[in-house]
């Protein structure tokens, strides 16, 4: 089958590889129609992590399943379905809790699994033409008969469900106003998800024209950092006080205002200052571990100085961590099919998987409005 290979640093080719197979009972086999490139994504394609030569990118895929295992007992063949990113058991302590992303048995000595994703375990990406898909009973959410509502139901896979994890995390409410540090695909999904729980202002922190354009035409008010203190900004319009949430959808590849160069607490610590007293901040943002890629030996570590102090101070809680996907995705699913949600508003580029390589350069520098892409691998 043909598969989008990771080469070297930003480099990758549509190449044949072998193609999946059954290797458990509970295993089926998909037929890959739609698969997105993530920010994550773009984190190997960089070279920032260990991921080596030869990896079979893809972590958001849907499709119609080829084959089941026969211990499969809720999908049939023909089945169009939906994978979160999260490889899950369902039955390790942390997924009885609802706990998917950090399931305790798919990937020995790390906590959580997911497709094509370095260190994530063993899983090949669904950036091809098929992909296994593991405890599928567990793992699959059924979608519609079709095509319809396509390009909205992929992002049932990460982005959609990490957004509204940020909001989640902030324990954002009804009425509430809301910070948003940054625009990209995750950042919008956050924007969108918090105006759907009933945020009466939602901000949103970027410098990319394109994102904050996206931001506004669904109903949130755009700051460009460029354009002087995002803090300042948003103060000038909350009466001075701070919204009363605020979510980091950025991670450790944040700038400081000015600077051309990576500042990767620079958003923790502009949202300690952008949040009222007692608020709290969702970090859906990824904060890796180790990155050959960063600006000194600390943030190299993932060690980062952030003002705890003043987090102390003002009575602030902070959640973090990947998304749980299967805690939302049944839910948001249903508000896309009954058209309450629509979430492919953010999806610039709908490309065969021969353009794969094209797709990682663009979206990788952010240009010709490269905001978000689907592959289709049998276009």
């Amino acid at each position: 089958m043909r598969a989008v290979v990771y080469k070297g640093p930003f480099e990758v080719a549509v190449e044949q590889v072998e193609d999946p197979r059954i290797q458990h009972p509970n295993d089926v086999i998909v037929r890959v129609t739609s698969t997105a490139i993530c920010g994550s994504d773009l984190h190997m394609y960089e070279g920032r992590t260990a991921a080596e030569p030869g990896i079979v990118f893809g972590h958001e895929n849907l499709g119609v399943i080829e084959e089941t295992g026969d211990g499969v007992t809720s999908l049939s063949s023909g089945d169009r379905v939906v994978m979160p990113f999260n490889v899950a058991c369902g039955f390790c302590r942390n997924c009885t809790a609802g706990l998917t992303g950090f399931c305790l048995t798919v990937n020995p000595g790390f906590a959580g699994g997911a497709y094509g994703y370095v260190a994530m375990g063993p899983y090949v990406g669904g950036q091809a033409e098929y992909v296994r898909v593991p405890s599928a009973d567990f793992n699959c959410l059924k979608l519609p008969e079709g095509t319809e509502k396509e390009t909205d139901f992929v992002l049932l896979a990460d982005i959609f469900p990490t957004g509204y994890h940020g909001n989640e995390l902030a324990d954002v409410r009804p009425g509430e106003s809301v910070a948003v540090y940054g625009g990209g695909p995750v950042g919008l999904m956050a924007a969108y998800s918090a105006m759907l729980r009933g945020a009466s202002k939602v901000f949103v922190v970027d410098r990319v024209a394109e994102r904050l354009q996206k931001a506004e035409e669904i109903g949130a008010v755009p700051i460009n950092f460029t354009e002087g203190s995002a803090v300042d900004q948003i103060r000038e319009q909350t009466g001075g006080e701070g919204t009363d949430k605020g979510i980091d959808a950025v991670g450790y590849q944040a700038q400081a205002h000015g600077e051309d160069r990576e500042e990767p607490a620079t958003v923790l610590n502009q949202l300690v200052e952008t949040v009222r007293p007692t608020g709290a901040l969702g970090v859906p943002g990824l904060y890796v571990p180790r990155d050959p890629g960063g600006p000194d030996d600390q943030a190299k570590q993932g060690m980062l100085v952030v003002a705890v102090g003043r987090l102390f101070e003002k009575g602030l809680r902070m959640g973090t961590g990947q998304c749980n996907v299967k805690r939302y995705n049944r839910q948001l699913r249903d508000l896309i099919i009954e058209g309450r949600a629509t979430p492919s508003f953010v999806v610039s580029h709908e490309l065969p998987l021969d353009q794969a390589s094209t797709a990682y350069e663009k979206f990788d520098k952010r240009i010709e409005g490269y905001t978000k892409v689907v592959l289709h691998p049998h276009a």
